[in-house]
Order: structure tokens, then sequence, then C-alpha cells
């Protein structure tokens, strides 16, 4: 049985076999270290001790070796809101002190990982730790122990669904764990390949994101595994729901947007943030649909719930937006199973033009303002506008994607 305590005050362990550390610091998103043998946590202490390693094991220098177990290492501020763990060579062999006593033991490997970084936004916390973390624990089977540094209560029971589906055990808070946990393996840090995306070659399992987004389908119960045409000749409406966003890269004249999509033919889903704030429920609304249409940003994540062959069209805001907005989104779609359209706004789409005069590189020339840093990019073109489509333009749009979505 998983998580067995053991109350003999005895250590059973000192006679364990040698164990195995492997850690790997030379990708680009996260590091990541793998042990296999006696291996023990000890949260509070911020610890794992690996008992007496192997002469093939990785040696790390005075015997430790510390992980942010977040993947966006490249990103210095972000992984100071991970918490530190602590790896650490014990026992015979090794350089340090006896380990610390087992008193719960497991008979199942743990992954650890972090949900501090930005998991509170959407599309940080699928492309950051849901995926990730599909990629390392789905192997299991449900076989794996689940254990969290930077806990955070609201996200677990966000995303209970994803973690349900890949445990079959309460997620362990790790910070506040005073128990010294044995378990056979040990994962710190998930397995990330690119931003809402996996990489088949590097997958350990040779996952797709096409199997993770089947995943998701079990996982949430959605009954849509692939959007097929809608008979137009038989008064069938194929649905979309359109993201509307608040506060930023809104679009200004939503309602005209929603009566042209419909007017068009598509029975129209109006989803403002009230509506995703049940992610269950919401996953379902998205996988009834067959098109996904939203301004740039983290609502267009739930372009994982649609069903194969779905369509997602991302409106790209104006200042050069192009190429930052498709790595994002555009590039994974293929990978999806989705087809892919981009409307991108003009500089007559652009609530800037009230903000600029024409003559200011906001609109001569877009990319100065790109290369004073993204801190500049984010105050202007993604926190600073709105989005006034040109009803005409995206009417042709969507009568474009209705013809693809529909067969007579």
């Amino acid at each position: 049985m998983n998580g067995e305590r053991d109350d003999s005050g005895v250590n059973s362990d000192v006679a364990a076999p040698r164990s195995k550390l492997s850690c790997n610091f030379s990708f680009y998103r996260m590091n990541i270290c793998a042990m296999e043998g006696d291996v023990r946590t000890h949260g509070k202490v911020g610890t794992v001790y690996v008992v007496s390693p192997s002469d093939d094991s990785y040696r790390p220098e005075n015997g430790t070796v510390t992980i942010r177990p977040y993947p966006r290492k490249w990103e210095k501020l972000t992984m100071q809101l991970a918490r530190e763990v602590t790896i650490r060579s014990s026992g015979p062999g090794a350089a340090d002190m006896a380990p610390p006593r087992c008193t719960v033991t497991h008979d199942v490997p743990a992954v650890v990982f972090s949900t501090g970084g930005y998991s509170s936004n959407f599309f940080h916390a699928v492309t950051d730790i849901v995926i990730p973390l599909y990629n390392t624990a789905r192997e299991y089977d449900g076989r794996v122990q689940l254990v969290v540094t930077d806990y955070s209560r609201k996200w677990i029971a966000k995303y209970r669904h994803v973690l349900g589906a890949l445990s079959a055990y309460p997620v362990i808070d790790f910070d506040a764990d005073d128990d010294v946990r044995c378990f056979p393996k040990v994962h710190v840090g998930i397995e990330s390949h690119k931003e809402l995306g996996i990489n088949p070659v590097l997958s350990h399992k040779g996952y797709t994101l096409m199997d993770f987004r089947d995943f998701l389908r079990s996982a949430y119960s959605l009954k849509r595994a692939w959007s097929t045409p809608v008979n137009r000749t038989s008064g069938g409406r194929p649905r979309l729901v359109m993201l509307l966003r608040r506060h930023s890269r809104a679009l200004t004249n939503e309602a005209e947007a929603v009566a042209a999509a419909a007017e068009v033919g598509f029975e129209v889903v109006a989803a403002g943030p009230e509506a995703v704030r049940d992610m269950a429920h919401f996953a379902e609304v998205v996988n009834s649909c067959d098109v996904m249409v939203g301004v740039h940003g983290a609502g267009l994540t739930n372009m994982v719930f649609l069903p194969h062959n779905g369509t997602a069209m991302q409106i790209i805001p104006w200042g050069e937006m192009k190429w930052p907005c498709w790595s994002i989104f555009g590039e994974t779609v293929p990978d999806m199973g989705l087809r892919y359209v981009e409307y991108e706004a003009t500089a007559e789409e652009t609530t800037l033009k009230d903000v600029y005069p024409r003559d200011h590189p906001v609109f001569t020339n877009p990319v100065s303002i790109h290369k004073q840093g993204f801190d500049q990019l984010w105050k202007i073109f993604l926190d600073g506008q709105n989005v006034t489509l040109d009803i005409n333009r995206f009417r042709g749009v969507m009568q474009q994607i209705y013809q693809d979505v529909t067969v007579t």
C-alpha cells in the first residue's frame, strides 16, 4: 500500500542496495534529476536524500545539488518564485552524515514540481506545469505520488481533474511535510520541451500533443474526439466560441463581431472572463464547438479542449506582433490536430491610434519598440491597446472558416 507509516523506530533501510542519481542540466527550459533505489524526502527542510549512491551515479560537488523544479530556467526572476530543492547524497560512500530515518514508506515513484512561477496564468499553468507533468508522470498510469512545492491550494483545486487522472493519491504539500518519506524512485523537476507543446523525439515515452489532448478529453470526460463538417443544407450550424477579453486586447465592438459570425451561419457562444472560471464546465463548452476565436492572450490556451480537426483563430494585435503571437499559439496548433487561422489587426483597428500620432514609432517602426525590451512591448502592444475590428473584413474571414467547416 502506498504511504505505509513506519513506527518501528528501526531504520530498516541500512542494508538497502546502492542507489542511482542522474541529472541533466543541459536543457534550455529546465534542470531535472532522477533518483532510484533508497530515496528519501523531507519536505519541510526542502531536501531529497539519495542513500548510498552507486559509483556510476552523478556526483555533485560537496555531495549536494539544488534544483528549482519549475521549467523556465532562462527567466531568472521567474525562477526565484519557485522554491529550491536540495538533493543530497547520504550514507555509506557519501561525504555527508547519515540520512534521516523513514517515517513513511511508499511503493510508488514520486514527482516533485512547483506550482509557483506564473502558475496563476492559464497559459503558463498549462505550458509550465500541466504538459510537463503529463510528460513526466503519465507513464506510471496513476501509480505515482505527486509532491508539490510552493503549494497553492487554489491551483490544486482548479486542476484537480488533471492531477486525479495522473495520480491515484492525494497530492503532498512538500513544504509543510515533516515526514521523512521513502520512495523507490523520485523525479525532481518536470520534462518541458517548448511553449504549449511536446517534442515526441525528446519525450521519454514518445508522447505527442495529440496524446496529451486525448488525455485531457478523458480527464474531463469530454464527449467529442473529432469535429466533423456540418451539413449546410440540413440547417445545421457549426458552433463557434468567441473569447471576450476585458481591460486589454479587448474587442471594442464585440457585439458587432458576435453578430457578424452569427450572420455568416455560426451558432456563437460568447465567453467572457466569468465563463472560464469553472474550468471543467468551460472545457465542455469548448469541446462542444468547432471553432475558437480570440485576441492573443492566455484564454486561447483553451484550444487544448477543442475536438481534433477544429479551428483556432488568433486575432493578432497591432505592432509587428505576428511572429511573437504565432510562436506561442500558431506554431503548436498543427501538432494539436487543429487548423490555424490568423487575423492581423491593422493600424486602423487599434485603439493606439487614439493615443499616438501616426508619425510615432508605434506606427512607423514598431520593431524599434520591441528592441527596447519586453517591458516596453508589453506596456504598449499587449497591455496598452484594444482592438476595433473592421467588421466587413472580419465577416469575410468568418465566411471562409464557415466554408471550411461545413459541407453541402
